[in-house]
Formats: C-alpha cells, sequence, structure tokens
C-alpha cells in the first residue's frame, strides 16, 4: 500500500462506523484548528510565501541546505516582520 514519496493509501473501510465519525470528527476539528492559528499568526504566511518566492527565483540544488540557510538567516526577524506590516496594509 506504498504510495509514492513514502505516503500510504488509508483503508477506512478496516475502521467501523463510529471509528469513522470519530476520525472525521478529528480532522474537521484539527483543521478548525490550524485554520485559527494561521489567521491568529499572519508572519507563518509571510515565511512561507517568502521561503517559496526565494526557491523559484533561485532554483537551489540542496533545498535542505537552502532551506537550513533562510530559515537560520539572523535577519530573518525583521524581513518577516516588515514584511507582515506591508501586508497588514493592503488589507
Amino acid at each position: 500500500m506504498a504510495g509514492q514519496g513514502g505516503l500510504t493509501k488509508l483503508d477506512v473501510d478496516v475502521l467501523s462506523t463510529e471509528q469513522q465519525e470519530k476520525l472525521r470528527a478529528f480532522k474537521v476539528k484539527t483543521r478548525i484548528d490550524n485554520e485559527s492559528y494561521l489567521r491568529s499568526h499572519p508572519e507563518v504566511e509571510v515565511l512561507i510565501g517568502n521561503f517559496l518566492r526565494d526557491v523559484l527565483l533561485k532554483r537551489p540544488s540542496d533545498i535542505r541546505e537552502f532551506a537550513a540557510d533562510h530559515f537560520t538567516n539572523p535577519d530573518l526577524q525583521v524581513v518577516t516582520g516588515s514584511n507582515v506590516e506591508g501586508k497588514n496594509d493592503e488589507d
């Protein structure tokens, strides 16, 4: 049952109806909690957006090293902070 990239396809038919409902409720709650968190932390969208922009512009050969360098940049907080402020001005 292994898929590409180590992902597996879940066979929910092995779960009882009650287990399937609990799983569905858990997924819904998790999604709501995640959306709430992201709305209260706009810097996450800025961090990810800046990273993706840099990846697409620079197209690094070693993405892991690039990501490590990107997220350990001492100026990251300054860049992120100014971008969050600019994003809030647009809203």
